[in-house]
């Protein structure tokens, strides 16, 4: 994609979606996934097991903001670090983990990418979407956090790893969350 003339967020297209988040404890969510055959990778199962990713039992709504790497303002990639902080000065935020499992189990129907390039070596999958959130640890061997995919019809809520060094391309799909009115103040 060619990046002469590009606008960065909020002067260019993205998704925007309202997610209900909460009010299922998190053998429920699981559960529910299961309930829509969504499965997990290894890092996925592992983000849930861990005792630092908890759940809300309220539910609330949260707005996200879907967009590249590129869309923020870096035509030749960034690392996460860059990209959070880039996100935070346009206005945007972090999201809690516990949005992957709830926009996957809303967002079924994920178009699925036929580019070919889905084998990619320390690259974020083609057709995937990262939910930029804080990291549970700073180990590099510990998941980061959670991606959706569609994979050959199938649905996957996905962890990943990702060290400080890695460099995501600018076409690599994120969501965030926008700031409530309070939070702009």
């Amino acid at each position: 994609m060619p990046f002469d003339n590009y606008e960065i967020y909020p002067y260019c297209p993205f998704i925007t979606r309202t997610v209900e988040v909460g009010g299922l404890t998190k053998s429920q969510l699981i559960q529910k996934l299961q309930q829509y055959s969504i499965l997990m990778n290894e890092y996925g199962e592992k983000l849930f097991t861990d005792d630092k990713f908890t759940t809300c039992d309220k539910k609330y709504n949260l707005h996200t903001v879907e967009l590249t790497v590129g869309d923020l303002g870096f035509p030749d990639g960034a690392n996460t670090d860059q990209i959070f902080k880039k996100a935070e000065e346009l206005g945007l935020k972090l999201c809690p983990l516990e949005l992957g499992p709830h926009l996957r189990i809303e967002y079924l129907d994920q178009p699925e990418d036929y580019s070919g390039n889905s084998l990619q070596k320390q690259q974020a999958p083609s057709g995937s979407i990262t939910i930029a959130s804080e990291k549970l640890s700073e180990d590099d061997n510990f998941p980061k956090g959670f991606y959706l995919r569609r994979i050959n019809g199938v649905l996957w809520l996905r962890g990943y790893c990702a060290d400080h060094l890695h460099v995501w391309n600018p076409n690599d799909h994120f969501i965030f969350c926008q700031k409530t009115l309070l939070e702009k103040k």
